[in-house]
């Protein structure tokens, strides 16, 4: 990993996607707001116009966000942009983890949080983005740039004058960090930042001081310098020897199973899923007019965990799901739910979700048998169990 900035030209790099989010129009969607004059006018050359600009160019649509008074102006310069926009999530770690499903989908993710407080909530999706080699770009509203150095104790910290703890956390899940907090190489910053995390198919980092995004600069007022990253060259003998060696494998087994990893994404080698996002932003779904369907598995409790060690604390209290998203929707929006206990009522909901409530959220709700399982799994769950028991070594 490293910190350290460089320009990045050439040729333009572009991704084809399609739009996911708020419709503009959406009633309560932030993008249906009046775009602030202030933002427009002033943020053509401006920090925040260049870093929304480039969100746009690598093919980012919809930034997740959480409003802090780190972030505000930065989310000003993001909302102006044509063709971004703004999606509010109910907390950080919502927002990372909307990211995380959008990059699956998309190619490359965003989230954008304020400092320390929404940094450190975002922490586990951006880890688990470096784990599955997602390229999300996670923006940070920083201190004002005046307050570096100054020894001063500022809100949103751990009660320090150091200002790190945040950079330090992200150092350890992130492959590329970068932290603007002046004017003069936040373009190279911000362009290498991008540019790394489509690269090398991991999150990255970028702080902005919350002073910067409407001040203009020499190197933000022309065109942007596009993109250029070499395209990753594949050995066409060695794809071919290892092709064949996989079919010869697979016509030897007898209950064939392909898991594809993280590093299918990182080839561009297989199309990706989105992850569901938390109950709370149910909402944002419904806000932003989203006609998802949405599977919940209740089976009562943590059955992986049974299979490896059971106890009381794998026992969950039940909720009634069906009647807590019902809640959210509140009347407002387009929203189905049901539950159902049998495959006959799962093929009827999913026609049901296909069909007549097909411009609905809808939400299904599978009862599960506590102990409905594969005899695959519990013979996985035992092997766990025995290699978590193993006694200490001899000292």
């Amino acid at each position: 990993m490293e910190t350290v900035i460089g320009s990045v030209d050439g040729a333009a790099l572009v991704a084809d996607n399609g739009a996911v989010g708020c419709p503009a129009s959406s009633p309560g969607c932030p993008m249906a707001s009046s775009r602030p004059a202030a933002a427009v006018s002033a943020g053509e050359g401006s920090l925040g116009r260049h870093l929304a600009r480039r969100l746009v160019q690598v093919g980012v649509i919809d930034v997740f966000a959480v409003p802090g008074d780190f972030n505000l102006t930065l989310l000003d310069h993001l909302i102006a942009e044509p063709g971004l926009r703004l999606i509010g999530c109910c907390n950080e770690l919502n927002a990372g983890y909307a990211a995380d499903g959008y990059a699956r989908a998309r190619g490359v993710g965003a989230c954008a949080v304020t400092f320390t407080v929404g940094g450190l909530s975002v922490l586990n999706a951006i880890a688990g983005a470096y784990s599955e080699n997602l390229p999300i770009i996670c923006i940070a509203g920083g201190p004002n740039s005046n307050d570096y150095g100054t020894n001063r104790i500022l809100h949103h910290t751990i009660g320090l004058p150091d200002f790190s703890q945040e950079l330090r956390c992200f150092q350890t899940i992130t492959c590329h960090q970068a932290v603007v907090t002046n004017l003069a190489d936040a373009h190279e910053q911000i362009d290498t930042a991008i540019a790394t995390a489509l690269r090398e198919s991991k999150p990255v980092y970028l702080s902005i001081s919350c002073n910067l995004p409407g001040l203009p600069h020499p190197t933000f007022s022309r065109d942007p310098v596009p993109f250029f990253l070499a395209p990753r060259l594949s050995n066409k003998m060695g794809l071919e020897a290892a092709v064949e060696a996989t079919i010869e494998f697979l016509h030897k087994a007898v209950k064939p199973v392909l898991v594809g990893g993280p590093k299918l994404r990182v080839a561009k080698a297989g199309k990706a899923f989105v992850d569901l996002v938390t109950a709370q932003d149910v909402s944002t779904m419904l806000r932003c007019e989203q006609n998802s369907i949405i599977f919940l598995i209740n089976n009562g409790g943590y059955t992986i965990e049974v299979e490896i060690h059971d106890g009381p604390y794998n026992v969950i209290k039940n909720w009634n799901y069906t009647g807590l998203v019902d809640a959210i929707h509140n009347g407002e929006g387009n929203c189905w739910t049901t539950k159902v206990k049998c495959e006959e009522n799962l093929t009827e909901a999913i026609g049901m979700a296909l069909g007549e409530k097909k411009d609905c959220l809808c939400f299904i709700e599978v009862i599960a048998h506590k102990d409905d399982t594969s005899k695959e799994l519990l013979e996985w769950g035992s092997r766990v169990s025995a290699a978590n028991s193993r006694p200490p070594n001899p000292q």
